[in-house]
């Protein structure tokens, strides 16, 4: 599986900053509502937090009442953040890439994981490997981009517009053609893997996972309205994709 770090890119990682800082981001305004909703109790739970960036989500589990957090990701730049911001006495931070999981020598009540799996390759062998990390009748909680959104190549313009700009509908091209996406955000060749939302499904459940709740990102409408210039997109496609699955037990799985 490959390893990608686009977050110790200086240009990159000063951007993604900048746009955090932003109040209007669409982490803080789409993402991480829908997410946190979806999450199981986390009262004495153990968590690990998978490609934890600034380390955020880690500190609201603990507010939620997790009894541990282990958060970890691939970029020195988002751990030394989150050591720095978003630390606890029971949050542990560690540089580890996702193809590495198999090498944390613990077991979780609930995996999680925001807007990081579209940098995995090989998705069907994360999710194996999540699996076996967790606890018997754990949960898996993650968003990562929609497919109708990782689909897009970069070779036409995401929409199609009136001539004042407007976006009156989004465009999907090469949907079925999986794998690697190459384009042009804050650097040159930013990448990505696409993957159609059946790929997903299967790979969940051909590893032992009954999926609980899916929901498709969304926009508040008063927000929508106020903000039609950067959240009209919205409207024609969803940016993410979340999933809550529960572990199978192992007396009823067998794997297909």
């Amino acid at each position: 599986m490959a390893q990608q770090n686009i977050y110790d890119n200086n240009d990159f990682f000063n951007n993604f900053m900048d746009i955090r800082e932003d109040n209007l981001n669409f982490n803080d305004i789409i993402e991480t509502p829908i997410i946190l909703s979806m999450m199981p109790d986390l009262k004495g739970k153990r968590i690990l937090d998978l490609g934890c960036g600034m380390g955020q989500h880690a500190k609201q589990y603990v507010r939620m009442g997790a009894s541990y957090v282990l958060g970890i990701d691939i970029s020195e730049k988002m751990l030394s953040f989150a050591r720095e911001n978003n630390s606890a006495e029971n949050i542990e931070y560690r540089r580890l890439p996702f193809e590495r999981i198999e090498e944390i020598n613990k077991k979780f009540d609930v995996v999680t994981s925001s807007l990081a799996f579209d940098y995995v390759e090989d998705f069907y062998m994360l999710i194996k490997r999540i699996h076996n990390l967790l606890n018997e009748g754990g949960t898996l909680v993650f968003s990562m981009s929609h497919p109708l959104s990782t689909a897009y190549d970069g070779t036409y313009d995401r929409y199609t517009r009136l001539e004042n700009g407007e976006r009156i509908y989004a465009n999907l091209r090469n949907y079925n053609k999986e794998g690697i996406r190459k384009i042009k955000w804050v650097v040159d060749d930013y990448e990505l893997y696409h993957r159609k939302i059946s790929t997903l499904i299967n790979s969940m459940v051909k590893s032992g996972f009954n999926i609980e709740e899916c929901q498709e990102s969304k926009v508040p409408e008063d927000i929508s309205k106020k903000y039609p210039e950067r959240f009209g997109g919205v409207m024609h496609q969803p940016d993410f994709i979340f999933f809550r699955c529960k572990k199978q037990s192992s007396k009823r799985f067998r794997e297909v």
